[in-house]
Protein backbone atom coordinates (compact mmCIF):
# COMPACT_ATOMS: atom_id res chain seq x y z
CA UNK A 1 0.00 0.00 0.00
CA UNK A 2 1.29 3.45 -0.87
CA UNK A 3 1.77 5.79 2.12
CA UNK A 4 -0.08 8.83 0.73
CA UNK A 5 -3.55 9.46 -0.71
CA UNK A 6 -3.68 12.55 -2.92
CA UNK A 7 -7.12 14.14 -3.31
CA UNK A 8 -7.51 16.59 -6.19
CA UNK A 9 -10.58 18.81 -6.42
CA UNK A 10 -11.69 19.49 -9.99
CA UNK A 11 -14.54 21.31 -11.69
CA UNK A 12 -14.79 21.44 -15.47
CA UNK A 13 -11.05 21.79 -16.12
CA UNK A 14 -10.10 18.27 -17.24
CA UNK A 15 -6.85 19.23 -18.98
CA UNK A 16 -5.64 21.13 -15.92
CA UNK A 17 -6.51 18.27 -13.54
CA UNK A 18 -4.97 15.70 -15.88
CA UNK A 19 -1.65 17.58 -16.02
CA UNK A 20 -1.49 17.65 -12.23
CA UNK A 21 -2.37 13.96 -11.94
CA UNK A 22 0.21 12.98 -14.53
CA UNK A 23 2.92 15.11 -12.91
CA UNK A 24 2.37 13.20 -9.67
CA UNK A 25 2.21 9.84 -11.45
CA UNK A 26 5.53 10.46 -13.18
CA UNK A 27 7.44 11.80 -10.19
CA UNK A 28 5.68 10.22 -7.20
CA UNK A 29 3.67 7.32 -8.56
CA UNK A 30 5.26 4.82 -6.20
CA UNK A 31 4.32 6.87 -3.14
CA UNK A 32 0.77 8.07 -3.72
CA UNK A 33 -2.62 6.95 -4.93
CA UNK A 34 -4.56 9.72 -6.65
CA UNK A 35 -8.27 10.42 -6.22
CA UNK A 36 -10.06 13.12 -8.22
CA UNK A 37 -13.26 14.62 -6.80
CA UNK A 38 -15.41 16.05 -9.60
CA UNK A 39 -17.35 18.80 -7.82
CA UNK A 40 -20.33 19.44 -10.08
CA UNK A 41 -18.36 18.82 -13.27
CA UNK A 42 -20.31 18.50 -16.51
CA UNK A 43 -20.34 14.94 -17.84
CA UNK A 44 -18.40 15.93 -20.95
CA UNK A 45 -15.66 17.65 -18.93
CA UNK A 46 -14.61 14.92 -16.50
CA UNK A 47 -10.92 14.32 -15.93
CA UNK A 48 -9.49 11.13 -17.42
CA UNK A 49 -8.49 10.27 -13.84
CA UNK A 50 -11.88 11.00 -12.28
CA UNK A 51 -12.66 8.96 -9.15
CA UNK A 52 -15.90 10.35 -7.75
CA UNK A 53 -18.42 12.53 -9.59
CA UNK A 54 -20.53 14.58 -7.16
CA UNK A 55 -23.55 15.58 -9.24
CA UNK A 56 -26.32 16.49 -6.80
CA UNK A 57 -28.32 19.47 -8.15
CA UNK A 58 -26.90 21.92 -5.59
CA UNK A 59 -23.35 20.81 -6.32
CA UNK A 60 -23.90 21.02 -10.08
CA UNK A 61 -25.03 24.61 -9.54
CA UNK A 62 -22.54 25.84 -6.93
CA UNK A 63 -19.71 23.29 -6.74
CA UNK A 64 -18.17 22.18 -3.46
CA UNK A 65 -15.20 24.51 -2.95
CA UNK A 66 -12.16 23.40 -0.97
CA UNK A 67 -13.63 22.57 2.45
CA UNK A 68 -16.64 20.56 1.36
CA UNK A 69 -14.71 18.97 -1.49
CA UNK A 70 -11.91 17.69 0.74
CA UNK A 71 -14.42 16.56 3.35
CA UNK A 72 -16.15 14.54 0.64
CA UNK A 73 -12.95 12.88 -0.57
CA UNK A 74 -11.69 12.01 2.89
CA UNK A 75 -15.10 10.72 3.91
CA UNK A 76 -15.32 8.53 0.81
CA UNK A 77 -12.01 6.92 1.71
CA UNK A 78 -13.36 6.34 5.22
CA UNK A 79 -16.57 4.78 3.88
CA UNK A 80 -14.57 2.55 1.55
CA UNK A 81 -12.41 1.36 4.49
CA UNK A 82 -9.31 2.84 2.86
CA UNK A 83 -8.69 5.85 5.11
CA UNK A 84 -6.65 3.99 7.74
CA UNK A 85 -4.44 2.46 5.03
CA UNK A 86 -2.71 5.79 4.39
CA UNK A 87 -0.21 7.59 6.58
CA UNK A 88 -0.87 11.02 5.06
CA UNK A 89 -3.22 12.89 2.75
CA UNK A 90 -2.18 15.46 0.16
CA UNK A 91 -5.08 17.84 -0.51
CA UNK A 92 -4.85 19.81 -3.77
CA UNK A 93 -6.97 21.99 -6.00
CA UNK A 94 -6.63 21.35 -9.72
CA UNK A 95 -4.82 24.66 -10.28
CA UNK A 96 -1.90 23.69 -8.03
CA UNK A 97 1.40 23.66 -9.89
CA UNK A 98 4.61 22.07 -8.61
CA UNK A 99 8.19 22.61 -9.65
CA UNK A 100 9.58 19.92 -11.94
CA UNK A 101 10.58 16.84 -9.95
CA UNK A 102 9.32 14.86 -6.95
CA UNK A 103 6.80 16.37 -4.57
CA UNK A 104 5.51 13.65 -2.26
CA UNK A 105 8.85 12.09 -1.39
CA UNK A 106 10.48 15.32 -0.15
CA UNK A 107 7.36 16.23 1.84
CA UNK A 108 7.37 12.82 3.52
CA UNK A 109 11.03 13.30 4.39
CA UNK A 110 10.13 16.57 6.15
CA UNK A 111 7.35 14.84 8.13
CA UNK A 112 9.79 12.11 9.17
CA UNK A 113 12.18 14.74 10.57
CA UNK A 114 9.36 16.66 12.32
CA UNK A 115 7.20 14.18 14.27
CA UNK A 116 4.90 16.86 15.74
CA UNK A 117 4.05 18.43 12.38
CA UNK A 118 0.50 17.45 11.47
CA UNK A 119 0.04 19.90 8.60
CA UNK A 120 2.76 20.64 6.06
CA UNK A 121 2.61 23.11 3.20
CA UNK A 122 5.06 23.60 0.34
CA UNK A 123 6.16 27.20 -0.05
CA UNK A 124 5.43 29.43 -3.02
CA UNK A 125 8.10 31.58 -4.61
CA UNK A 126 5.60 34.48 -4.41
CA UNK A 127 5.15 34.26 -0.64
CA UNK A 128 6.88 36.57 1.79
CA UNK A 129 7.31 33.54 4.06
CA UNK A 130 10.14 32.34 1.84
CA UNK A 131 12.29 35.11 3.35
CA UNK A 132 11.96 33.42 6.76
CA UNK A 133 13.10 30.09 5.33
CA UNK A 134 16.60 30.85 4.20
CA UNK A 135 18.65 29.20 6.95
CA UNK A 136 16.07 26.64 8.00
CA UNK A 137 14.11 25.16 5.08
CA UNK A 138 11.20 24.25 7.36
CA UNK A 139 9.62 26.35 10.08
CA UNK A 140 6.38 26.25 12.08
CA UNK A 141 3.82 28.93 11.27
CA UNK A 142 0.53 30.14 12.73
CA UNK A 143 -0.85 31.22 9.35
CA UNK A 144 -0.65 29.26 6.10
CA UNK A 145 -2.95 30.18 3.24
CA UNK A 146 -2.64 27.49 0.59
CA UNK A 147 -4.58 25.01 -1.53
CA UNK A 148 -1.89 22.36 -1.05
CA UNK A 149 -1.66 20.69 2.35
CA UNK A 150 -0.10 17.40 3.39
CA UNK A 151 -1.91 16.19 6.51
CA UNK A 152 -0.74 13.40 8.76
CA UNK A 153 -3.50 10.83 9.36
CA UNK A 154 -3.07 10.97 13.14
CA UNK A 155 -3.64 14.72 13.03
CA UNK A 156 -6.88 14.32 11.09
CA UNK A 157 -8.02 11.61 13.48
CA UNK A 158 -7.33 13.92 16.43
CA UNK A 159 -9.67 16.68 15.24
CA UNK A 160 -12.18 15.20 12.76
CA UNK A 161 -15.89 14.61 13.37
CA UNK A 162 -16.34 10.97 14.34
CA UNK A 163 -19.95 10.68 15.54
CA UNK A 164 -21.89 11.95 12.51
CA UNK A 165 -19.36 12.84 9.79
CA UNK A 166 -20.63 14.50 6.60
CA UNK A 167 -19.17 16.62 3.83
CA UNK A 168 -20.22 19.60 5.96
CA UNK A 169 -18.20 18.75 9.04
CA UNK A 170 -15.66 15.92 8.66
CA UNK A 171 -12.51 18.08 8.80
CA UNK A 172 -13.39 21.53 7.49
CA UNK A 173 -16.50 23.50 8.40
CA UNK A 174 -18.63 23.31 5.27
CA UNK A 175 -20.76 26.22 6.49
CA UNK A 176 -17.80 28.41 5.54
CA UNK A 177 -18.45 27.73 1.87
CA UNK A 178 -15.70 29.78 0.23
CA UNK A 179 -13.20 29.12 3.01
CA UNK A 180 -12.07 32.56 4.20
CA UNK A 181 -10.56 31.88 7.63
CA UNK A 182 -10.78 28.09 7.35
CA UNK A 183 -6.99 27.79 7.42
CA UNK A 184 -6.98 29.67 10.75
CA UNK A 185 -9.48 27.22 12.21
CA UNK A 186 -7.52 24.18 11.02
CA UNK A 187 -4.21 25.50 12.36
CA UNK A 188 -5.74 26.53 15.69
CA UNK A 189 -7.07 22.99 16.09
CA UNK A 190 -3.59 21.67 15.29
CA UNK A 191 -1.77 23.64 17.98
CA UNK A 192 -4.60 23.18 20.48
CA UNK A 193 -4.15 19.42 20.07
CA UNK A 194 -0.35 19.36 20.29
CA UNK A 195 0.35 19.36 16.55
CA UNK A 196 2.32 21.93 14.56
CA UNK A 197 1.74 23.46 11.11
CA UNK A 198 4.79 24.02 8.93
CA UNK A 199 5.92 25.51 5.63
CA UNK A 200 8.89 24.07 3.77
CA UNK A 201 10.99 25.24 0.84
CA UNK A 202 12.08 21.68 0.12
CA UNK A 203 9.07 21.63 -2.21
CA UNK A 204 7.78 24.63 -4.17
CA UNK A 205 4.16 25.02 -5.24
CA UNK A 206 1.94 27.75 -6.61
CA UNK A 207 -1.70 28.39 -7.45
CA UNK A 208 -2.32 29.31 -11.08
CA UNK A 209 -4.95 32.02 -10.71
CA UNK A 210 -5.20 32.48 -14.47
CA UNK A 211 -7.72 29.64 -14.60
CA UNK A 212 -10.15 31.62 -12.45
CA UNK A 213 -9.36 34.85 -14.27
CA UNK A 214 -9.78 33.40 -17.75
CA UNK A 215 -12.23 30.53 -17.30
CA UNK A 216 -14.70 31.58 -14.59
CA UNK A 217 -17.66 30.82 -16.85
CA UNK A 218 -16.35 27.36 -17.63
CA UNK A 219 -15.78 26.65 -13.93
CA UNK A 220 -19.30 28.02 -13.27
CA UNK A 221 -18.21 30.54 -10.68
CA UNK A 222 -18.13 34.30 -10.29
CA UNK A 223 -15.39 36.37 -11.89
CA UNK A 224 -12.19 36.95 -9.92
CA UNK A 225 -13.14 40.28 -8.32
CA UNK A 226 -16.66 39.19 -7.36
CA UNK A 227 -15.40 35.86 -6.08
CA UNK A 228 -12.84 37.64 -3.88
CA UNK A 229 -15.49 40.01 -2.53
CA UNK A 230 -17.83 37.16 -1.60
CA UNK A 231 -14.94 35.12 -0.20
CA UNK A 232 -14.16 37.87 2.33
CA UNK A 233 -17.74 38.97 3.01
CA UNK A 234 -19.15 35.50 3.61
CA UNK A 235 -16.07 34.40 5.54
CA UNK A 236 -16.27 37.35 7.92
CA UNK A 237 -19.94 36.56 8.58
CA UNK A 238 -18.99 32.94 9.35
CA UNK A 239 -16.18 34.11 11.64
CA UNK A 240 -18.51 36.45 13.54
CA UNK A 241 -21.28 33.87 13.80
CA UNK A 242 -19.08 30.97 14.95
CA UNK A 243 -16.40 32.71 17.01
CA UNK A 244 -17.72 36.18 17.73
CA UNK A 245 -14.71 37.73 15.99
CA UNK A 246 -15.27 40.96 14.11
CA UNK A 247 -12.02 40.93 12.18
CA UNK A 248 -9.50 38.67 10.51
CA UNK A 249 -6.90 40.03 12.93
CA UNK A 250 -8.86 38.74 15.94
CA UNK A 251 -8.93 35.27 14.39
CA UNK A 252 -5.19 35.41 13.77
CA UNK A 253 -4.50 36.36 17.39
CA UNK A 254 -6.68 33.45 18.52
CA UNK A 255 -4.50 31.07 16.49
CA UNK A 256 -1.25 32.66 17.64
CA UNK A 257 -2.18 32.13 21.29
CA UNK A 258 -2.27 28.36 20.67
CA UNK A 259 0.93 28.62 18.61
CA UNK A 260 2.86 30.31 21.42
CA UNK A 261 1.57 27.83 23.98
CA UNK A 262 2.82 24.92 21.81
CA UNK A 263 6.42 26.09 22.25
CA UNK A 264 5.98 26.39 26.01
CA UNK A 265 5.11 22.69 26.03
CA UNK A 266 7.73 21.80 23.41
CA UNK A 267 10.80 24.03 23.89
CA UNK A 268 12.82 21.51 21.88
CA UNK A 269 11.17 22.91 18.73
CA UNK A 270 11.96 26.57 19.46
CA UNK A 271 14.47 26.67 16.61
CA UNK A 272 11.56 26.26 14.20
CA UNK A 273 9.50 29.13 15.61
CA UNK A 274 9.18 32.23 13.44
Amino acid sequence: MKPVATIILNRNLPDVADRLCEHLMVHDGSLTDIFVVEAGTDMNRLSRHSTWHVNAPEVMKHGLRYGRGMNFGLLQLLKENRFSSYDSFLLLTNDTEFAHGPTVGPLLDVLARHPRVGLLSPCSERWGERLLLRQEQTKYFWFIHNNAYLLRREFIEAICEVEKPTLMNFLFDGNNFRGYGSEHELIAKAYANDWAAAITTEVWASENESHLLDHADQIKTEGYEENLRLYVEEGRCWMRRKYGFNSHWSMQQYVKAFYDKFFEFHPEYTAYKI
